[in-house]
């Protein structure tokens, strides 16, 4: 067998694929990965760079190299690297292209492997994650700007009227403002920052995850070209709208 046969074949058995499954992926037939891993023709460029970037391994060692073999064992090696640096802390990256799929793998480790991840010099030790948002309903965060964050498992730990990602079975992941209720633990509300959208209830039962921001990252020039007057009145707006929810919520 080809070293390139063999190592699809590793590479499926090694995450527990049938191959049925791994053709989905790869938008194949079954049969035509059937015929790979029995070297009964040759992959083609398009799949080679789809298992590529799948595994997170070059072409030439899917091609040269025997991905099963102990010295190369590249898929420990792999989880060796992302457990084993304790001097800066891994973050995992979900872009918004991987928002529908977080929803449905949010907890699962097979899915949150396959994300990238980076580090950050100022982030101690902790669970981290860093999500891609969309739109404007937080401006002045402008949309494409990565909020970098660490996961919230209580109510009583959620810090009021602070920026979150909320990650929700009705609304999906979104970055809000948490207003917590004080009459019920179960309540909290979502304000964004553009005045424009109104602020709306969740339960907590509602919520999947949600995550405290500790950082945000953007492209320079992204910034959204607001005058001092239109910031002044958002600001204004938001004021009071948060000053109307306290009162609602006290009541």
């Amino acid at each position: 067998m080809s070293t390139v046969c063999r190592n699809l074949k590793y590479l499926r058995k090694q995450k527990g694929w049938t191959q049925q499954e791994f053709a989905d992926k790869l938008n194949i037939k079954r049969s035509l990965l059937g015929a790979y891993e029995e070297e009964r023709a040759e992959p083609r460029t398009e799949v080679l760079e789809q298992v590529s970037d799948m595994f997170r391994v070059s072409i030439d060692d899917l091609l040269r190299r025997d991905l099963s073999t102990a010295k190369e064992n590249y898929l420990e090696k792999r989880r060796a690297q992302k457990l084993g640096n304790n001097q800066r802390q891994n973050v995992v990256f979900v872009p918004v292209k991987a928002a529908a799929g977080y929803l449905a793998g949010y907890n699962d480790d097979e899915f949150i492997e396959e994300l990238n991840t980076f580090t950050l010099p100022m982030l101690g030790a902790g669970n981290y994650r860093a999500f891609e948002i969309a739109g404007d309903s937080m401006l002045p965060t402008p949309s494409g700007s990565v909020i970098v964050c660490h996961k919230v498992d209580k109510w009583e730990d959620i810090k009021n009227n602070e920026t979150h990602i909320v990650v929700t079975s009705r609304e999906g992941i979104v970055y809000k403002r948490v207003l917590k209720s004080n009459r019920n633990k179960n309540k909290v509300t979502l304000v964004s920052d553009n005045p424009q959208y109104d602020p709306y209830p969740l339960t907590m039962e509602d919520i999947l995850e949600i995550w405290q921001t500790d950082a945000i990252i953007q492209k320079m020039g992204s910034q959204s070209r607001l005058s001092v007057n239109h910031l002044a009145d958002m600001v204004t707006n938001l004021q009071e709208q948060v000053s109307m929810l306290k009162k609602k919520m006290q009541n």
